[in-house]
């Protein structure tokens, strides 16, 4: 009983924490508003395999986390040296 409670409590936690970031993801000023949302969302999507991991009992909704987080950073790495890049770009 108490466990279900959690759950639908973490389960709206993770689906109002994307919609937030989906809202700035699409409405972000800057590029880097973007990408920050974009590491949000795949950081939170890998805390939503987490949980449908702990709902169904099934351990390879992990190893699918853990492949996402590690995508993810990469990512986010790739898109700060592009913003980077671009900013030196603009200096010259």
């Amino acid at each position: 009983m108490l466990w279900t409670v959690l759950i639908g409590i973490a389960s709206a936690f993770v689906i109002g924490a994307l919609l937030i970031s989906m809202y700035r993801l699409l409405r972000g000023p800057t590029l880097a508003d973007r990408i920050v949302a974009l590491d949000l969302m795949s950081t939170v999507a890998v805390g939503a395999m987490g949980l449908i991991a702990l709902i169904t009992g099934h351990v390879v909704y992990m190893d699918v986390a853990i492949v996402l987080g590690l995508v993810a950073f990469l990512a986010t790495v790739a898109f700060g040296f592009l913003i980077e890049h671009e900013g030196r770009r603009h200096e010259s």
